[in-house]
């Protein structure tokens, strides 16, 4: 399972592929134009965006990306299908291209091969600590890590991006969704929980590190 950001500004692309993504067991993120899409990227495994987009277009958003989030793939979808255009996307820095109208299938399998280039793992290991994404399992050296849904969230949201800086804002909207109602303090409290069972420590955290001012990332172990 990955978190796939879709951006069209057509609905119905939208709620088809949302639809088929799904089906295949991923978690689909929507957007409707560039500005809102820049906002998610950091938090996703995968992001579709169309060339033609309000605000900016799929192109300029592929090259502010490529730079902010080298490793992120990005499938472009457009109704150019000319070879010079085609190059023109992939130059921007898409790794792939599907010209529309498109068949939702081949999009998911373009997806599922983007994501296995990208070695997107179901466990994900990060120094002792192992995390089992689909079976939602923890372990921390020989002992299992008892967590609730939403610490667990919250995990598996920091460590499938280490190195990236998570703003509280942008944690409950990952973990607790769009319509919850309460104050960002939510997120200290479950960080503080999540780093007394993995036994992190707050002034030398081994897994969990604070952003001051803004929010928290998982430490880096590349």
């Amino acid at each position: 399972m990955a978190k796939v950001l879709v951006v069209d500004d057509d609905p119905a692309i939208l709620e088809i592929l949302s639809a088929y993504l799904k089906n295949d067991g991923h978690d689909v993120i929507l957007a409707s134009n560039g500005l809102d899409a820049e906002r998610e990227l950091g938090g996703v495994d995968v992001a579709i965006l169309d060339w033609m987009l309000p605000g900016q277009s799929g192109v300029d958003l592929t090259r502010r990306a490529r730079v902010d989030y080298p490793n992120l793939p990005l499938l472009l979808l457009t109704a150019r299908g000319d070879e010079e255009d085609r190059v023109r996307g992939l130059k921007s820095g898409a790794d792939d291209y599907v010209v529309k109208p498109f068949s939702p299938r081949e999009v998911v399998a373009r997806v599922e091969a983007l994501l296995r280039r990208a070695n997107v793992r179901d466990v994900i290991t990060l120094g002792t600590l192992v995390i089992g994404a689909q079976a939602r399992t923890v372990t921390l050296g020989d002992s299992d890590v008892p967590l609730s849904r939403t610490e667990f969230e919250l995990l598996l949201t920091l460590a499938r991006h280490p190195g990236i800086a998570f703003s509280r804002e942008r944690l409950l909207e990952r973990v607790w969704g769009p319509e919850f109602v309460g104050t960002e303090r939510v997120v200290d409290v479950n960080i503080q929980m999540l780093r007394r069972k993995l036994n992190d420590d707050l002034e030398a955290p081994t897994f969990i590190e604070t952003v001051r001012g803004f929010g928290y990332r998982f430490r880096d172990y590349d």
